[in-house]
């Protein structure tokens, strides 16, 4: 829910203290380096501390860090902090907040992990990604709150977070796997493990283009609509609600009842998102920029637990904490170098992210071609 509250959010108010769009894509891109490393060493640690306390630690953080945040955002929304001060404190206030957040999501992973045998994994990452969507869509509701002010939607979300990690702490129960004493089992585990590097690229090129996309539709809509900074919060907040609600469709539905390898599912979800893109790139109309973003939620939810799940079922039982950090860090890479990509692309022309990600991923298309009878010898999914 949180980065659904700030996605909206960000290129208006970055707009508003004087940023300009690379500086304010490049404020996401370094928190999601951060998230980057230190996701695979959570990943680690919950292997040996347990599931529950690192998701406890990274909810706990994401509320402290986004308290941070907003804090410097209202000091440039005041003018006590400007230019290259502000800009600076705002990198280090998200690499701050994204260290101890990242411990969230390979916990959160590798706990549905532990409770789903291999046949039935795919389904459990796309429960999982139905919980987080269902948080995307509540997420641009609380954005309409930006009509108070634009950090009132923010600041709920750090009181959120914060209930949240009180609700796991008491209810929460223990991963039904006993903890590993040592960690060097998992410690062994790589990026270029070639059990997991197709999934790893595949998961690289795709969260990366996602992300591109992402990160420059606040200007796309402010720009293309002719909107202000509170109106373009509000259109974009509706668009990111109804693509959420369509990603939270296809893990419910589509990927609940299907039976698949998850290469075959990438496969179905890749032309889709390439279609998204070029909507995106080829329109300045409202409603199919919306629809645009709809089809490309709906696809996400599809490809999205396909990756996790094919990263999972590649490794063994005791390595699944370690491949969870490893697999989670792929979306934050992606999403350090789309959106610097992104705000720089759309500098130099409105439709370039949009025209660069189609590309991206036709040859992550091509690429997944060549995989994908190697991948589809896993195992289908959904088999009892």
């Amino acid at each position: 829910m949180g980065f659904s509250v700030l996605f909206p959010l960000l290129a208006p108010i970055g707009r508003e203290m004087g940023l300009s769009e690379i500086q304010i894509t490049s404020i996401i891109g370094a928190s999601s380096l951060a998230v980057f490393l230190a996701s695979p060493l959570w990943g680690r640690l919950s292997d040996t501390w347990g599931r529950k306390r690192v998701m406890i630690i990274g909810l706990f953080g994401f509320s402290a860090g986004t308290v941070l945040f907003n804090s410097i955002l209202n000091l440039g929304l005041t003018g006590v902090l400007t230019g290259s001060a502000l800009f600076g404190a705002l990198i280090v206030a998200r690499l701050c907040h994204a260290c101890v957040m990242s411990a969230a999501m390979p916990a959160a992973n590798a706990y549905m992990a532990d409770i789903t045998s291999p046949a039935n994994r795919t389904k459990g990452m796309g429960a999982a990604g139905a919980a987080n969507n269902l948080g995307s869509i509540l997420g641009p509701a609380l954005s309409s709150l930006a009509v108070v002010s634009l950090l009132t939607p923010l600041w709920v979300i750090a009181v959120v977070a914060f209930f949240n990690s009180l609700f796991i702490w008491r209810f929460l129960p223990q991963s039904p796997k006993p903890r590993i004493k040592t960690p060097s089992a998992t410690s062994r585990l790589r990026y270029t493990d070639p059990r997991i590097l197709p999934f790893i690229i595949v998961g690289v090129l795709m969260f990366m283009g996602f992300a591109l996309v992402q990160q420059t539709m606040g200007f796309r809509f402010q720009d293309a609509l002719g909107l202000s900074a509170q109106d373009t919060a509000k259109v974009l907040g509706i668009a990111m609600m109804l693509s959420a609600a369509c990603s939270l469709f296809a893990q419910a539905v589509i990927v609940q009842r299907t039976k698949r390898p998850p290469f075959e599912l990438l496969k179905l979800a890749i032309p889709l998102l390439i279609i998204s893109f070029t909507l995106m790139a080829s329109f300045q109309l409202q409603w199919v920029l919306t629809a645009a973003m709809a089809l490309q939620g709906f696809a996400m939810g599809i490809a999205g637990p396909a990756f996790m799940a094919g990263a999972s079922l590649a490794v063994s039982t005791e390595e699944q904490g370690s491949v969870a950090g490893i697999a989670s860090s792929c979306g934050p890479l992606g999403f350090t170098a789309g959106p610097i990509f992104g705000g720089l692309l759309y500098q130099l022309n409105p439709i370039l992210p949009y025209a660069f990600a189609a590309v991206v991923y036709a040859i992550l298309f091509l690429f997944m071609g060549r995989l994908s009878q190697k991948m589809n010898t896993k195992g289908t999914i959904g088999e009892s």
